[in-house]
């Protein structure tokens, strides 16, 4: 039996709840995020690093809600990441080894 898959634009032209995935995923997280305050800043601690499996520590930011952001380097969580700002003198929140 041949294996069926689907085409780049089969898959951008999915909907989610009558939605493109972008605007389903964009409006998810303006609705999590947008108005939230930044309470806390720090990079995650070493014991965490090391549950994670991780060889690089990514900064964490607390908001508001008590919710926590922690930067991965990809959506499986194979290591921490770093975040690209538009920030002057500060264009990247950097992981520390």
């Amino acid at each position: 039996m041949e294996k069926e898959t689907k085409t780049m634009k089969e898959i951008k032209e999915y909907k989610i709840e009558g939605k493109s995935i972008e605007q389903y995923w964009t409006d998810k997280i303006s609705k999590a995020l947008v108005g939230k305050t930044i309470t806390k800043v720090e990079y995650i601690g070493d014991q965490e690093m090391e549950d994670s499996m991780w060889y690089k520590k990514p900064i964490a930011i607390c908001l508001d809600n008590r919710y926590w952001l922690v930067p991965m380097s990809d959506d499986e969580g194979n290591d921490g990441g770093s975040i690209q700002t538009t920030i002057s003198g500060l264009q990247v929140i950097p992981v520390l080894y």
